[in-house]
């Protein structure tokens, strides 16, 4: 296999591993807090840096799951 269509390859791999890690963010709600009612604010406020933090967490368990480590 040449460099450019090994390059291209590891390229597919990270569309395939974004488009699942959008697809169980999305789902699954990862990341965030559950809603709270009428104003009531249960449990410690999810901060950006910390969904930022476990996306990319899970951006990389899906790389690792496509690539066929896992």
């Amino acid at each position: 296999m040449d460099p450019v269509s090994g390059l291209m390859a590891a390229r597919r791999n990270e569309d395939i591993a974004l488009d699942m890690m959008k697809f169980i963010a999305s789902t699954t709600n990862y990341g965030k807090t559950a809603a709270t009612s009428a104003g009531f604010h249960g449990g410690a406020e999810n901060k950006s840096e910390d969904y930022a933090t476990h996306l990319l967490e899970l951006y990389s368990r899906c790389l690792e799951t496509v690539n066929g480590k896992k």
